[in-house]
């Protein structure tokens, strides 16, 4: 016979049954439909089956007009799960205080985003939705519906041009789109343009002001480069001098490299913590004591429970001390010369810009000492050298 459907939920048995015409009751449990199934018959004396909960109790009358009997052996389904619940009545309620308390927590808000600002802080934005009943652990029933929330906020925040409002599970998004203004230029005082540096001018670009130099000629540190006077002796007019000016300048770097590195690689030995995670707050479960390794590196991994798309506030928490081991590395004169190079000129671009150009490079003096390689290196490099000079500081040119 076939297994019932949903005969976890309506309970069955597992019997044996002995004794007296075993063939006649199972043509008499046939006949009167009583639903049983995985039946096993032992040399005509003693037989297995599972059974129905409910027809189990109408076997009764069958058993005593067949002279058998019965002994259950096994008990399974939601009543028998339900009875034994009942009779753990502080697990039983354990399990109730755990479900409300899931209930409870998953309804609260426990954190608030605001996304979208620039120019606004997000503490006005925090501030003007508390007014409206938006912070950290308010009841989700106890807010206002998402459009009136959206349209307060808009009221009270006038430099935006809309706010929406969306929950999921128990976060608050507040998404901020602001009215655009107009950029506002800074009031600049009259100023020259001066070099910055010793340098040969390799480029001159005045967009505001009167260059006082031309490509080719070697300036000095201070110098003026465009003027930010206009006019002659009697008629004078000073403004804001813009513009770019480039020059090769020459920078000298000492270097070092050691020829042997350090780095730690992974053995391949953990150890790990397990801990449960209540909002704010961790409780270890196992992985207690101290890591046995004298080097390591954690790595943490952090799972919230979800419900359909809502991230509650609670979870389980992994943390990882992976083993680790200092290796050292022998590396050649070339390679550390080629290190040290490279580290000189990212340096160099890093201070200067990107348009800056290294043009040349030259080692003065090298020299290996201490299992270190030590060069003094100049380098040729184009950078724009202009600075700017108030001309309230400046008696002229």
């Amino acid at each position: 016979m076939k297994q019932p459907s949903l005969y976890k939920l309506r309970g069955a048995v597992r019997i044996t049954v002995t004794g007296g015409d075993i063939e006649a009751l199972i043509n008499t449990v046939a006949e009167q439909g009583l639903e049983v199934w995985d039946l096993r018959a032992h040399d005509g004396r003693k037989a297995e089956m599972n059974i129905m909960l409910p027809h189990f109790f109408r076997l009764r009358p069958l058993l005593k007009r067949t002279g058998c009997r019965v002994k259950v052996t096994h008990r399974s389904g939601f009543p028998f799960f339900a009875a034994r619940l009942l009779r753990r009545k502080f697990f039983l309620g354990g399990m109730l205080f755990f479900v409300a308390a899931l209930f409870a927590l998953s309804s609260m808000v426990w954190n608030v985003e605001v996304k979208g600002n620039v120019t606004i802080p997000t503490d006005e934005v925090l501030a003007a939705a508390k007014k409206e009943g938006i912070y950290p652990f308010q009841w989700g029933f106890r807010l206002q519906s998402q459009d009136k929330i959206s349209r307060q906020l808009a009221l009270a925040l006038p430099d935006v041009t809309w706010i929406g409002v969306s929950k999921e599970g128990t976060t608050i998004t507040i998404q901020v789109v602001e009215s655009a203004q107009p950029k506002r230029e800074p009031l600049l005082n009259p100023r020259h343009l001066v070099s910055k540096t010793d340098a040969v001018i390799t480029q001159i670009y005045a967009e505001q002001g009167r260059p006082v130099v031309q490509k080719d000629m070697r300036v000095k540190k201070g110098q003026v480069l465009i003027s930010g006077i206009l006019g002659d002796e009697e008629n004078t007019k000073t403004i804001v001098a813009k513009g770019e000016v480039r020059g090769l300048v020459w920078r000298e770097y000492q270097v070092e490299v050691p020829l042997v590195q350090k780095h730690n690689t992974m053995t391949g030995e953990s150890r790990e913590r397990f801990y449960i995670v209540l909002g704010k707050w961790a409780v270890q479960l196992w992985g207690y004591g101290n890591t046995p390794f004298t080097s390591f590196d954690t790595e943490s991994d952090h799972k919230p429970l979800t419900w359909r798309s809502f991230t509650l506030p609670m979870g389980w928490l992994t943390e990882k001390d992976l083993e680790t081991r200092e290796q050292e590395e022998q590396h050649t004169i070339e390679w550390a010369r080629t290190k040290g190079l490279e580290g000189a000129r990212n340096d160099i671009i890093a201070k200067n810009g990107k348009g800056t150009k290294i043009i040349s490079e030259k080692i003065l003096h090298e020299k290996k000492e201490n299992g270190k390689v030590y060069m003094k290196v100049l380098f040729e490099v184009e950078e724009s050298i202009a600075e700017e000079l108030p001309l309230v500081h400046s008696q002229g040119e």
